[in-house]
C-alpha cells in the first residue's frame, strides 16, 4: 500500500506465497492450540495439518509437563507421554491444489504454573517413517518443541494507560552543558547519553508520556548497540551502570515506567562468548552458536555475521539471556522488556523468559518487535504480553501517509483488526519507528497528515508509541532503503522544534489521560465514507467521539447520538456543539480531526 518500506515480511507477496505452500507440503501445527493462552484446568486442543508430501496412518503428541524434551516414535513415548490425535477430515487447499488431512486432540487441563511441551509426529506405518511438525522431517529436534504455560497472568494494568515515548539514546540529548559530538556522520556516535535522557524528563514529563522505552545500551561496538559484548554493563559513551539506575529511579519519582530494549537472540561478533567458540570448538561456548562450518560460517542476523544468532536452545545460553534480564529488573528496577526481533527466539524459550519475568515482578510487562501476520502474532498470545502492532502501523501510513488506502477501508481493517486478536493481547500502536521512513518523510512533509495519523493513535485502546522527535517535526533527508541510520537523525531542541506541532501533541496526551474511554472504551463507527470517519469511544455519558476527515472541501454530518452525550467540546479546536433530538451536526474542515469530549470535562 503505497511505495513504504517496513523491515520484514508482512503483505501478501510471492514470498508469502510461496511459503504457504511450502506449509501445505508438509506437515504444520504452527502453535494452533485452542485456547491460545490456557487457564489452570483448561484441556487444550491441538490442530496439524498433514500436507500434500506426507501419509499419516496415525498422528502422534508427546508432551511432557516436568521441563524435560518430548521424544516418541511410531506412537511410543521415550520420554514424557503420548497423545494420539484423531483425524477430522480432509481439507481442499487451493494454494496447494490438493488435499490436506486434519487431526485433533486435547491434551489435559494442568494446575496453575505448569509448562507444557510438547511435539507432533506424523507416522506413515507403511514406510515406517515419521515426519514431525512443523519440519516435515524424520529427527524430532530439528526445531525446538512446541510449549505454552498454564497461568492466570494478564499484562500490567498500568500498560493500559500508557503513552510510550521511544528514544534511542545516542539521539536524544547529550546532557546539560555538553555537545553533540558528530551530527553529520549518522553511522557514528552523535553523542547523547543516559544522563541527558535524565536532563530531559521534564520535557518528556511535560510531554504526557508516561512510559519509556530506551532503546539498547549495553556495552558493545557501534552506537546503536543491538549488538552486545557485555550484557550487563552500560557502554561507556552512554554513561554507566549507575546513570542508568539513576533514570529509571528518576522516571519512577515522576510517575514513569521503564522499558528496555533488550536483545535475546544475538551478540556481536565481538562478544568473549564467540570468540571462544571460534578459537576452539572444545570450547563450551561452542553450542551457543550454531556453526554451520566451523569457525567462520554461523547462523547470524540476515546474514550479517557481525550479528551472530545465539541458540538459545542450548540450556546455558537461555539461562544466560534470562538471568541478566531479570538483573536488569532486579538491580535497576526495570519495569519491563522490547524484545528485539521476537520471531527468531522459539515460543518455548519465550515461555521460560516470561515465566521468570513473571515470577520477579508480577506488574512487569514483555512486548516482542514481530514483524509478521496477525495470524502469527496470535500464536505469541500466552508467551508475551503484546507484540508491536505493525499491520495496524502499515494500514495507518497507508492511510494518512501515502493516502493509498480510503477511510473506509481503514475502518474494515480496524473493526475486524481489534475482533482478531484477543483483548488481553496487547499490540502498542505507532505510526513510525527507527527501522522505517519517518511519518513526516513519506508524507512529504505535510504536517496536517502527522495530526490526523496522530488524533486516530490516540483515540485507540491500544497503547501509543511516539518516536522521539515525532511530536516536533523530526524528518530525514533520504529514503531509508540504503541505510536505517537516516532515520535516526539527532533530537530537535531549542528553535529546532515545531512549537506548534509539540503543543497538538501535548493536547493529545493530555486528551488521552483525562477520558478514560479515548484509552479502554470499545470503537463504534457512527459514519464513513472514503474520506471521512467518526466513531464513538465508550458510551453512556463518558463517551467521546473522534471524527477524522482527509478530503480537501469540509464535510458536513449528521449523527446519531443514540447512548451518547448531547453536549460536546473539541478537545483539539476548543469549539463547543451541542445536539438536537438525539442528533448532532458536526463539520470538519479540511483535513482536520475533532476529538468531541463531554462538556465540561475537557
Amino acid at each position: 500500500m503505497g511505495d513504504d518500506f517496513i523491515f520484514g515480511v508482512t503483505k501478501f507477496t510471492d514470498h508469502v506465497v510461496r511459503k504457504r505452500q511450502e506449509e501445505l507440503r508438509t506437515v504444520w501445527h504452527a502453535h494452533r492450540i485452542v485456547p491460545r493462552d490456557p487457564l489452570p484446568g483448561q484441556p487444550v486442543e491441538i490442530t496439524v495439518d498433514v500436507g500434500t508430501g506426507h501419509r499419516a496412518d496415525a498422528v502422534y503428541c508427546y508432551w511432557t509437563t516436568d521441563d524435560e524434551e518430548p521424544l516418541g516414535r511410531g506412537g511410543v513415548a521415550v520420554r514424557g507421554r503420548v497423545l494420539p490425535l484423531e483425524e477430522v477430515g480432509p481439507e481442499w487447499e487451493e494454494l496447494a491444489w490438493g488435499y490436506v488431512s486434519r487431526w485433533r486432540g486435547v491434551l489435559p487441563g494442568q494446575p496453575d504454573g505448569t509448562r507444557v511441551r510438547y511435539r507432533i509426529e506424523a507416522w506413515d506405518a507403511a514406510g515406517h517413517r515419521s515426519a514431525f511438525a512443523d519440519t516435515g522431517g524424520e529427527d524430532p529436534g530439528a526445531i525446538p518443541p512446541f510449549a505454552y504455560h498454564v497461568d492466570r497472568w494478564r499484562a500490567p494494568e498500568w500498560i493500559r494507560d500508557a503513552v510510550i515515548y521511544h528514544i534511542m539514546v545516542d539521539r536524544f540529548y547529550p546532557g546539560d552543558g555538553r555537545s553533540w559530538r558528530d551530527t553529520s556522520n549518522l553511522n557514528g556516535i552523535v553523542g547523547g547519553t543516559l544522563r541527558g535522557i535524565i536532563d530531559k524528563l521534564p520535557y518528556i514529563a511535560s510531554l504526557g508520556a508516561n512510559a519509556l522505552w530506551i532503546s539498547p545500551i549495553a556495552e558493545g561496538p557501534g552506537w546503536h548497540h543491538y549488538n552486545a559484548t557485555d550484557h550487563a554493563t552500560v557502554a561507556a559513551h552512554l554513561g554507566t551502570n549507575g546513570d542508568f539506575r539513576e533514570l529509571v529511579e528518576k522516571a519512577h519519582a515522576r510517575g514513569m515506567r521503564v522499558i528496555l530494549d533488550y536483545v535475546t537472540h544475538a551478540t556481536s561478533d565481538e562478544h568473549p562468548f564467540l570468540k571462544a567458540a571460534r578459537a576452539n570448538c572444545a570450547s563450551p561456548y561452542y553450542h551457543w552458536y550454531t556453526f554451520s562450518r566451523w569457525p567462520d560460517e554461523y547462523e547470524c542476523f540476515f546474514g550479517a555475521k557481525v550479528l551472530p544468532h545465539l541458540n538459545l536452545e542450548h540450556p546455558p545460553a537461555r539461562r544466560y539471556i534470562i538471568e541478566t534480564a531479570l538483573g536488569w529488573m532486579r538491580g535497576y528496577g526495570v519495569d519491563g522488556f522490547r524484545l528485539d526481533y521476537a520471531i527468531h527466539p522459539s515460543h518455548s524459550f519465550w515461555v521460560d523468559f516470561q515465566a521468570a519475568v513473571r515470577s520477579l515482578r508480577t506488574d512487569s510487562f514483555t512486548v516482542g518487535e514481530a514483524v509478521a501476520s496477525p495470524l502469527h502474532l496470535r500464536t505469541y498470545e500466552g508467551k508475551l504480553d503484546g507484540c508491536l502492532d505493525f499491520a495496524w502501523c502499515e494500514m495507518a501510513r497507508a492511510t494518512f501517509g501515502h493516502g493509498s488506502c480510503d477511510l473506509a477501508t481503514f475502518d474494515r481493517f480496524l473493526q475486524r483488526h481489534d475482533a482478531y486478536a484477543d483483548p488481553g493481547f496487547v499490540r502498542p500502536s505507532f505510526i513510525d519507528n527507527h527501522d522505517m521512513n519517518r511519518f513526516l518523510f513519506i508524507a512529504g512533509g505535510d504536517k496536517r497528515r502527522l495530526r490526523l495519523a496522530a488524533a486516530c493513535q490516540f483515540t485507540l485502546s491500544q497503547p501509543p508509541i511516539v518516536l522521539y522527535g515525532t511530536e516536533v517535526g523530526l524528518s530525514q533527508k533520504t529514503d531509508c532503503r540504503a541505510d536505517l541510520d537516516v532515520v535516526r537523525e539527532p533530537m530537535l531542541w531549542g528553535e529546532a522544534q515545531d512549537r506548534d506541532l509539540l503543543n497538538y501533541y501535548r493536547r493529545l496526551c493530555a486528551l488521552r489521560h483525562a477520558h478514560a474511554p479515548l484509552r479502554r472504551g470499545t470503537r463504534r463507527t457512527l459514519y464513513v465514507d472514503p474520506e471521512t470517519l467518526v466513531y464513538a469511544k465508550g458510551e453512556g455519558p463518558e463517551a467521546c467521539i473522534v471524527g477524522l476527515h482527509v478530503g480537501g472541501k469540509e464535510a458536513r454530518l449528521e449523527l446519531d447520538l443514540d447512548n451518547l452525550p448531547s453536549r460536546f467540546v473539541d478537545g483539539l479546536s476548543g469549539a463547543s456543539c451541542e445536539g438536537r433530538g438525539g442528533r448532532l451536526s458536526l463539520a470538519l474542515g479540511p483535513w482536520q480531526a475533532a476529538i468531541l469530549v463531554p462538556a465540561g470535562e475537557r
